[in-house]
């Protein structure tokens, strides 16, 4: 099955910093995920972010250069393509 991209999908490109309540942290530039509508807060973002790396014992998230854009989602794509791959 291929992916028909359609206008209204959306995917958010933004930059994030993360810092851990144990020490350290983690940043992302650049990174892209697939929105389910046509905007995401700064705090969904995080809270998205976090729950899907499986992060833990995370302090405080900066979302930064936040960009909504017109993209095919790629999740979506990703399953299809494993799903036609498997026998």
């Amino acid at each position: 099955m291929t992916h028909i991209q359609t206008n209204d999908e959306k995917r958010v490109c933004f930059d994030f910093e993360i810092d851990f309540s144990n020490g350290g942290g983690i940043q992302g530039q650049g990174f892209r995920l697939d929105i389910p509508g046509k905007t995401i807060s700064d705090d969904e973002l995080a809270d998205y972010i976090v729950r899907d790396m499986r992060l833990l014992m995370v302090g405080e998230v900066r979302i930064l250069n936040k960009t909504i854009i017109t993209e095919a989602h790629k999740r979506q794509a990703a399953a299809e393509s494993r799903t036609e791959t498997r026998p």
